[in-house]
Order: structure tokens, then sequence, then C-alpha cells
């Protein structure tokens, strides 16, 4: 188990010590690319975090965090790595981010681990990287697709949907979510008419949508990306008649594609990580008064990653690399004082005082030992011109 690896990490020859005189922590995010309508918000939820613990005057005796972005594309993992390169050699402490898998995973590997550089993922989601070697560099506020594809499958089949034609987008993301959620449909006693995979980037999807209209289906389900792919299948579908009711992933939900498609997206529906807890009324509270929306996808997530980021530092007493990585676990698990949105900079006088803390945040943040969020899911639905939240999942 990866996270039990963590101790392994300190004789690293290729960690550094980051001064504390500027304690420099990374944004990587897709703000080109297929999610860029979500990544500014997510962003946002970020710096919020940071910001937060920064102006605290608790954070080691009153350092304060000087945050670096970066593009990350979602889909370009060399450019990706490139701009993770240069965020460590400018010596960043640790990074919130990536956002899309793929990328994730070519940080994880060509940046996070040489450098053992702490990274926490707000949306990566892929099953695939729950078990890659990382020495304890890689976790993710999301839950994996493990989870969630059997929660969107248990949805569908709950809403009444008995046979479902499946397009997914053609990367680690889209197939990792595809396979889990078709078994989990099939177990359930529904039926996948067709599965095919289409491509990001492509000015018509008639003939992808074609081949699935074929086989027909209750509704169509759309794994895929918001500004791409995805929603070039839904507008050829509606375009043809084929489907009229859409069953969407968490890369599909956003207002943008409401904005985009229009009234014939009523009544669709679709699952995303988020809570419905204490916390999540707390940051949607602090969201609010910030001018931002705190029910926006992975804006809580987003959040988290970076808080944890912050507490790790103080836990440890030191923006030292080798110091965040060993220190991730003691503040985002039980037992300890809950610390929720808002509450950093009471979180990091308890750290400073010796006490033990459980981070739940925006989230309900548990790892587990491969550095997953046990997680909880949303059900969604667009309605009135917007996604409306139906329930816990």
């Amino acid at each position: 188990m990866k996270k039990l690896l963590v101790a392994a990490i300190i004789s690293l020859s290729s960690i550094t010590t980051v001064a504390l005189a500027e304690i420099k922590v990374g944004i990587i995010l897709g703000f080109t690319g297929p999610i860029e309508s979500l990544t500014p918000a997510m962003r946002d939820g970020a710096r919020l975090a940071f910001l937060e613990a920064s102006n605290s005057g608790n954070l080691l005796d009153g350092e304060t965090l000087t945050i670096m972005e970066a593009d990350s594309t979602c889909v370009d993992s060399a450019a990706a790595t490139a701009a993770a390169e240069q965020m460590v050699a400018d010596g960043v402490a640790a990074i919130m981010g990536a956002d899309c898998s793929g990328v994730t995973g070519a940080i994880n590997a060509n940046v996070a681990v040489p450098n053992g550089v702490l990274m926490v993922s707000p949306s990566a989601t892929s099953p695939g990287l729950s078990k890659v070697a990382d020495n304890g560099t890689f976790w993710r506020t999301a839950p994996s697709d493990a989870m969630g594809g059997k929660v969107l499958a248990n949805l569908a089949l709950k809403r009444g949907i008995e046979s479902i034609a499946v397009t997914y987008t053609n990367n680690d993301y889209g197939k990792g979510l595809a396979e889990v959620f078709e078994a989990s449909f099939a177990a359930g006693g529904g039926t996948i008419t067709a599965s095919a995979s289409h491509e990001d980037g492509k000015a018509d999807y008639s003939s992808e949508v074609g081949v699935l209209a074929s086989a027909g289906g209750d509704a169509l389900l759309v794994i895929g990306y918001i500004d791409d792919g995805g929603k070039g299948m839904i507008e050829a579908s509606l375009d043809s008649g084929a489907f009229d009711l859409f069953v969407l992933s968490d890369g599909m939900i956003g207002q943008s594609i409401v904005d985009n498609i229009g009234a014939d997206l009523e009544g669709s529906f679709g699952s995303m990580p988020g809570a419905i807890s204490k916390g999540s009324a707390k940051f949607g509270e602090l969201a609010a008064a910030n001018g931002m929306d705190g029910s926006a996808p992975y804006v809580g997530e987003s959040y988290d990653a970076a808080a944890i980021i912050a507490l790790a530092i103080q836990a440890g007493g030191s923006a030292d690399r080798k110091s965040i990585l060993s220190n991730i676990l003691k503040v985002s698990n039980a037992p300890g004082i809950i610390i929720n949105p808002g509450q950093l900079s009471y979180g990091l006088q308890m750290l400073a005082d010796g006490k033990d803390i459980d981070y739940q945040g925006a989230t309900d943040v548990e790892f587990n030992v491969f550095g997953d969020a046990a997680g909880a899911f949303k059900e969604l639905e667009v309605s009135g011109g917007g996604f409306v939240t139906i329930g816990a999942l």
C-alpha cells in the first residue's frame, strides 16, 4: 500500500528545502482546453484557502504563501509536465492540482516523484491513479471513478433507465469511468446497447452518434468534457434526433453546457463528487461571502486540497517538501479537532499548540491508504436553465 511508504521519502536526495522567507505553492489547472470553463472557479477555490491560511498570521509564526499558477491544458501531458517542471524549478513547496487524470499522472511520474513534491488533485478521478508508484506524492480530494461509476450507474437505474448507450472520451478518465459504469449498470439489471469512444477536438460527431443511435437506448450516457467532445456528442444527438435524454458524468456538469445547449438539456441528470454536510454548508457561506459559487464543480475539492497543503506545512513546522509529505495524513484524518472551511486559522493555531486536528473541510475529507478521498456524491438535474442539486447519493 503506497501511502505506507511515505516514511521512505525522507531519504530522497532530490528533495530540496524551500526557504521560509517565501513559501511558494503551485496551482496547476486546465485554463485552456476541454474544461477551461470550470477551472477559473476551481483556481479561486484553491486561492481562497491559500490566502485564508496566509493571512491568518498563524502559519509558521507569521509566514505567508506566494501562489504560482500554471496551465495543465487538461490534455497535453508534455505541456503540463513542462509547466510543472518550471514550478518546481521556481521552488514551489507543493502543488494543488492537476485536474484531468492523464496530465495528472504525467506530472506525478515525471515531476512530483523525482523531486519529492506533494501534489493534491481536486478532480483527477481515474481508478488507475490509485495504485501508481508514487512514493506518497499523489493524493486527491475527489473520489476515484471506481466509486463514481457505481454511483452513476445506480442513479441511472433509480431514475428508471433500463437501457443506455455510452460514449466516452478516449483517455484514462473516459475509459476507466465507462468500464465501471457498464459493469455496475449491467449488474443492476440494465442493458448497455452500445459503447464507443469519441475523440476530443472534432468539429462533427454525427458519425459517432449514428453508430450509437442504431443500437438505441432510453438515454445516452456522456462521459467527456464540458467544453469539447462531450458537448459535441450532445449537440449531434439533438441535431439528428438520436437521443433527447442524457446521463452526464462529472466532467459534463457545469453551467456552460446548459448555456450552450439550452432548453433541450432540461431533465438530463448526472452525479458529481460533493458532500451535503455541515462542512459543505459552511463552505457555501464562505464562498458566497467572497463572491463565489461554492456549489460549482470541484470548487470545494480545490479549497480542501489547498487547505490540506497549508495545514501539512504547519504540522511539520516547515515548508520543506519531505516534511509536507510526511504530515498530510496527520492533518486530514481522524482523530483530532474537526476543522471546517473558514477555520484554517484555528486549525493552524491548534497544530502550533501541539494538538491533533481532523480536517474535514467542504467535502468531508478522509483519505484511504491509496491517498484517495473516501468521497461523497451529489445528484444533479438540469432544471430551469441550470443544474439543481437533488440530494446526496
